[in-house]
């Protein structure tokens, strides 16, 4: 599982680090092919920019805290609560290749093609089973609703984020190289942080 220091890093690193590693939730699982980072302060698409419910999110919970919200009142979007000093924030987990638990979350999204059961972060919470409900859950105490860390370095291509109406220029979106399970497809821009 992983620990709780992982997420003691700033969202860029955080958002990075997660390509390739398995969520795992319930009987079900993925491996994360896409992932998003959105800083605390100054980035204009992060909740924290015009919410302040999210602001004392931030201050109130530790990092490695799942933030889960509802997006245009249809679908439950999971991110990771991270803190690396001065730079906090969050990664939404965008997409995963599914793993285990394919029938159920075949059951849960009444599609039967795999590659789209979990290709967008909307999708993925529906296909896991993940709502509001979980809004606050620690992410770095129960083996059954966490991150696992796999061998390997993946590689990783960054772009631009999707899915919002500002800040789209910043490369703060982290795709596996190669994934066909990945939201959108990759559209490079230059300049991409490390």
């Amino acid at each position: 599982m992983i620990p709780r220091e992982f997420f003691e890093r700033t969202p860029i690193a955080c958002a990075r680090g997660l390509i390739g590693a398995e969520l795992c939730w319930g009987d079900c699982s993925g491996i994360i092919v896409e992932t998003e980072a959105y800083d605390d302060v100054g980035d204009e698409a992060a909740h924290t920019f015009f919410r302040p419910s999210a602001r004392a999110f931030v201050e109130r919970y530790g990092p490695g805290t799942a933030y889960v919200y509802l997006n245009y009142g249809m679908h439950w979007l999971l991110n990771v609560l991270v803190k690396g000093g001065r730079r906090r924030g969050f990664v939404l987990i965008r997409a995963l290749e599914p793993k285990a638990g394919l029938e159920v979350m075949i059951e849960r999204r009444k599609i039967a093609e795999i590659r789209k059961l979990c290709s967008g972060p909307g999708r993925l919470t529906q296909a896991l089973g993940i709502d509001g409900a979980l809004h606050g859950k620690d992410l770095c105490t129960d083996p059954s609703r966490s991150f696992q860390l796999r061998r390997g370095r993946p590689r990783i291509v960054a772009d631009g984020r999707i899915g919002i109406s500002v800040a789209t220029h910043l490369p703060w979106r982290f795709t596996l190289e190669g994934s066909r399970y990945i939201s959108s497809r990759v559209r490079l821009i230059t300049g991409a942080e490390k």
